[in-house]
């Protein structure tokens, strides 16, 4: 939740910058950075990752202080090594698209489809359930607002930010004892190589490690994504 503004006088002479905190872009824990012009007195909003607001003097002799806390840390913040290892212990297993429509197919596993909702109403593996791990931003809190600006300084005006019913959402439509194979559109890897010694998360992985976080414990993750199910020419439908 943010944090509300202190004001308090300072008699010292006007001057300087206010600074935002950092702004995190959810989906695989990139950051962005961003400088915006302030309308006080030409001063500078800079936001540098790993950093929360600060603040100096500004012209009307007033000194502004935590007006954006950054919320706390949930579990998909958690850093890559800490969700794969509990991947690998719970036993979490990578399947290929043509291996995931087999178990589809022969073995009633559930594919579930983590990507936006836009995303999935494009195009779906049939009988896909959507629950998207991320969303467009909604609230308008002033964390939020400070991610926004972060967002459009780079031309990105549908940042996301983590879907906080995600984990309510899917209990409302898979049981905690179903098969589940876990799908976004990259897919990421639990597979160690030469570039990538621990693999690379993704969304769906992301998805999974919530998962047996909270008690489920048939999970699958689609390795390739549905980006590469696309590209087999597997089966796929749309919605209007």
């Amino acid at each position: 939740m943010a944090g509300l503004a202190s004001i308090c006088p300072h008699r010292s002479p006007p001057s300087s910058s206010l600074c935002l905190s950092s702004t995190t872009a959810h989906d695989y824990g990139s950051s962005c950075c961003v400088a915006l012009t302030s309308p006080i007195g030409g001063s500078t909003l800079r936001q540098r990752p790993g950093q929360r607001l600060y603040s100096q003097r500004v012209p009307i002799g007033l000194k502004i202080q935590n007006a954006a806390t950054k919320p706390a840390k949930s579990p998909a913040e958690e850093e890559w090594k800490v969700k794969r290892e509990l991947l690998l212990q719970k036993k979490v297993r990578s399947v290929d698209v043509k291996e995931a429509l087999r178990l589809q197919q022969e073995n009633n596993f559930v594919i579930l489809d983590v990507r936006p909702e836009a995303e999935f109403k494009e195009a779906h593996p049939p009988g896909a359930i959507n629950v998207q791990i991320y969303r467009l931003i909604k609230e308008w809190t002033a964390w939020d607002i400070a991610r926004r600006a972060a967002f459009a300084f780079f031309g990105i005006f549908s940042g996301t930010e983590e879907n906080p019913e995600f984990l309510q959402s899917v209990e409302s439509k898979i049981s905690k004892d179903a098969k589940i194979i876990v799908a976004c559109s990259a897919g990421g890897t639990m597979k160690p190589s030469q570039n990538l010694p621990e693999g690379q998360q993704s969304r769906s992985l992301i998805a999974a490690y919530f998962l047996v976080l909270n008690g489920y414990t048939n999970v699958f993750h689609l390795e390739g994504g549905l980006n590469t199910w696309f590209k087999e020419g597997l089966p796929a439908v749309s919605e209007e």
